[in-house]
Parts: C-alpha cells; structure tokens; sequence
C-alpha cells in the first residue's frame, strides 16, 4: 500500500497523526505523511515523530523510494504498527513554499517575456536559485522586477488535479526545459489565474502575497544560453 501524501492536497499540514508500516533500521515508513520528501528541485522536510509514550524521534531526511515515503530516523526506535505524530520544521517548510511560488512566478514572467525555459534549479530554505536558458543576464532584473508586481497582486494559487490527456492540451503545462511530461494518469496542477499554470508535485503557499518580494542575491553568467540568478524572498 503506497503512503498516503497528505501535502498533495493540503501544504499546510503541520502536525498529522500515522501508523508505522515498514521499519528497516532507521529507515521508517508511514501509512501517510506531511513530510515532503524532496524533487522538483525542493529539498525535503526534517522534523520530528512523536511516540504515544512522548519519545521524540528527529526526522533528519525524507527519500521517496518507488511508491512509500522513507522518513530516516534518529534518537529512538519504532516498530511496526507504531502509532506517532508527526510534526514538520515549520518555519524550514515554509520559507521553500514561499520560495517555490516565487519561482513559478518568475518562470512564467521568463517565458511569456522572453521565451524563456528554466535549465535547472534548486529550492532550500535559505534561498533558491533557477538557470534560464537566456542570453542575457540584463534580463534577469527585470523578470524579477515584473515577478514581484504579480506577488504583490494578492492572487490565489489553486491546486487541482487533471487526467494526464487533458493536463497535454494545456500551453507551457511543462516549463522546464528537457523536462518530459510526467507518464503518471493523473497530474496535480498548480495554477496561479492569469499568470501561470503548470504540472508540480511540491508545496506551495495558497496566495501570492505571502511570498513576500524577491530579492536579487547575485546573477552568474554560466555560457552562452544559461544565466543563473541565485534569490531569496523577503517579508
């Protein structure tokens, strides 16, 4: 039975109640999970499960490992048919929702601008940085510039799923470049109206003003066709 992924319908789950699966030394499986076990360029949660008896055990790396999330442990052990609590490092989770959202701006600005696809990526929670597939560096400023005026709207950002032939029909449903589309049946969309809709598996804040503004931490020139912009938001 595949763990059950409770941040693909609610990123907001802080603390949620599980029973132990499967346990191999420290590695732990849950019947479900809030705890975000990393890709799409997001680095995965740490925190904490909590015993019935109040033994804390920390949460120090989350892995998927083909249809379960693996939470690796330390400081304790658990058993099969365990009950725990779970609990996230909020503050860590959140500042990476705020930053992804901020990317998905920013991508959306780069492509209907300038035609422009990200290369690569990566998303911690101290800041993030995206390589796109631009000659010129000039250009980044005024991505972000454009990017920080559409989170300023206050807009909300919808969560949706769709069935795979359906989410193919939708313009730049893929906007990372070399990225084949997912050969999963039923694709979660994350979409903000008006600027950008796109196929994601990873949390998200629920409106854009909580991203607070984009702050320009340092643009490189890696080659001809990739400028990398590393970031950070701020409230």
């Amino acid at each position: 039975m595949a763990t059950e992924e409770l941040y693909l319908k609610d990123s907001y789950i802080k603390e949620f109640e599980a029973k132990v699966t499967k346990v191999n030394g420290n590695e732990v499986i849950l019947d479900k999970t809030a705890f975000y076990p990393g890709g799409g360029g997001l680095e995965n949660d740490v925190g904490k499960l909590i015993k019935n008896n109040g033994e804390v055990l920390n949460v120090k790396e989350v892995k998927r490992q083909g249809d379960d999330i693996v939470h690796i442990i330390e400081g304790g052990e658990l058993r099969e048919g365990d009950n725990v609590k779970g609990v996230i490092d909020w503050n860590r989770r959140y500042k990476m929702m705020r930053l992804h959202t901020a990317s998905h701006v920013m991508a959306a600005v780069a492509y209907s601008q300038f035609n422009a696809l990200i290369t690569g990526g990566h998303i911690s929670p101290e800041y993030a940085k995206d390589d796109f597939n631009l000659e010129n560096k000039d250009l980044i400023p005024q991505i972000v510039e454009k990017a920080n005026e559409i989170l300023s709207k206050g807009i909300e950002v919808k969560v949706y799923f769709l069935p795979r032939e359906e989410a193919l029909k939708i313009p730049g449903i893929v906007k990372l470049a070399e990225r084949n589309p997912p050969s999963i049946p039923i694709w979660r969309i994350v979409e903000i109206p008006g600027v950008d809709i796109q196929a994601d598996g990873g949390p998200h804040v629920k409106n854009t003003s909580e991203v607070g503004k984009i702050h320009i931490i340092k643009i490189e020139n890696r080659g001809k066709n990739r400028k990398r912009v590393y970031y950070t938001v701020e409230s």
